[in-house]
């Protein structure tokens, strides 16, 4: 009898490319590669975080290096990828917020949130696939999304809207990439104590709503989010792919 092989969830030898990878999710997401492994690029507008950042790392023996780049600057973008070797993994996890009831929505609130959150992905995956797609080489590209990406929410419709469409670009994504091994997913996190919702999290009623919804009873915290993004950036998630991997506490479940 031969027994199976449990895949390694190991990225040695792997290149990453991190957006937004500075703070909240992204940094999570940039220790978590490089803690498996891979050596990772940190993208960012801002060179002094990316320069912070990168030196912690440094110091914690992790392999890193970064460019500063306003990745919805789709000819940046395109001219950044064009000139780097492939990514053999992409987190698409810079993204915004602008809250508001649906009667105070703007158009610029509406496209700086479309632009960023969905244009973004959109460009930045474009680029990343092609160059994969030259070297022959498969892939994994992982966009954070949201669990607003499957339900709504009070004053968030913009912010909903772009998640949704993130989950259903990550579904064609996947259909179109499958033939070149590049495997598309999302990871849909709960309201996570980060610099982005610090602000709404310090409402206590909304606090008191949010946690009434996450079955676990408690907030997400960034840890919660890296070992999901290195599954499935791995070859433990080799057959994984146009799916949401749900990191809610459980409140979609109903």
């Amino acid at each position: 009898m031969t027994l199976p092989s449990t895949p390694s969830f190991r990225l040695d030898g792997k290149t990453a490319l991190v957006t937004g990878g500075t703070r909240g999710i992204g940094l999570g997401a940039s220790v978590a590669l490089a803690e498996a492994g891979a050596r990772v690029t940190v993208a960012a507008r801002t060179a002094a975080d990316i320069e912070r950042v990168v030196n912690e790392m440094a110091t914690a023996g992790l392999a890193a290096g970064g460019v500063a780049i306003d990745i919805t600057d789709f000819d940046a973008v395109r001219e950044f990828v064009g000139d780097s070797e492939p990514f053999d993994i992409l987190v698409n996890s810079a993204g915004t917020a602008r809250h508001s009831d649906l009667a105070g929505i703007t158009e610029p609130d509406y496209q700086a949130v479309m632009q960023l959150n969905l244009g973004a992905t959109l460009f930045v995956s474009q680029a990343v696939a092609d160059k994969l797609q030259a070297a022959g080489r498969g892939g994994a590209i992982i966009n954070i999304s949201s669990q607003m990406g499957h339900v709504g929410g009070p004053a968030r419709a913009v912010y909903a809207a772009s998640k949704h469409a993130v989950e259903g670009l990550t579904k064609a994504m996947a259909i179109e990439l499958g033939a070149s091994n590049i495997r598309v997913n999302t990871v849909c996190p709960t309201f996570i104590e980060t610099e982005l919702t610090v602000g709404t999290l310090s409402d206590p009623a909304f606090r008191d709503w949010v946690l009434s919804k996450i079955k676990l009873g408690r907030l997400g915290r960034i840890e919660d989010i890296m070992g999901p993004i290195v599954f499935l950036a791995s070859d433990a998630a080799a057959l994984v792919t146009g799916t949401a991997l749900l990191v809610d506490g459980g409140w979609t479940a109903e």
